[in-house]
């Protein structure tokens, strides 16, 4: 990730667009597709299993792992209000000491974080604008489960992402939103030994998990 997409992120992803998405999670829990990738996920065992969540937010994944059996975790965010929100809330809930969390750019810090049992990506892929190492950083990361939730590469999301892109050039945010091919990410993440167990999608979004 170029050091203008990371401005991008901290930019687009404030404390208050935080603040908002951390209301919701807490009132309605997690979104649609984030509970499916959840579900999909402790449809294996998961008890005592290490999580490694990329693009973490609010910690959602995080929460909902640890709940069904996950031992510890790390939260890798590019944002700073996320890490800072993501963290408040664990201790809120009395499960700090459970998460790591690393603020910067996963592809940068890869080298430094060891491998987990479950890695997840969720909306993430379409943050990054490369997408070939973080697919693959991420991968090698996984020793048992991959899980990620990212656009479906069509032409009516790639004419989505050009419009939402020159509302933030506009708006002078060098944050840039990616479809990135589905076969090209699937090539990928099948050439790091994983095989995919589930799948689903919506009119946007893919969710899909791999195992190893």
């Amino acid at each position: 990730m170029d050091c203008c997409q990371c401005r991008g992120i901290e930019e687009l992803f404030n404390e208050e667009t935080v603040a908002g998405n951390l209301a919701d999670y807490r009132k309605h829990g997690p979104d649609k597709v984030t509970r499916l990738l959840v579900e999909a996920l402790i449809a294996n065992p998961v008890d005592g299993k290490t999580l490694l969540d990329i693009g973490g937010g609010v910690g959602a994944i995080q929460h909902e792992l640890l709940s069904a059996g996950v031992e510890r975790a790390i939260d890798v965010d590019a944002s700073n209000a996320y890490i800072k929100t993501a963290r408040e809330e664990a201790n809120r809930r009395g499960i700090a000491d459970k998460i790591q969390f690393l603020h910067g750019n996963f592809v940068d810090l890869a080298e430094d974080i060891p491998a987990s049992d479950v890695v997840t990506l969720n909306r993430v892929i379409c943050c990054y604008n490369d997408m070939e190492k973080l697919v693959d950083y991420s991968a090698k990361h996984a020793k048992q489960l991959y899980g990620l939730v990212y656009p479906i590469s069509t032409w009516w999301i790639e004419l989505g992402m050009k419009i939402m892109n020159s509302i933030f050039k506009i708006q002078k945010n060098p944050y840039r939103a990616f479809a990135h091919p589905t076969k090209e990410v699937e090539s990928l993440i099948e050439k790091n030994g994983l095989h995919r167990v589930f799948y689903r999608r919506s009119s946007i979004w893919q969710v899909a998990v791999y195992a190893r």
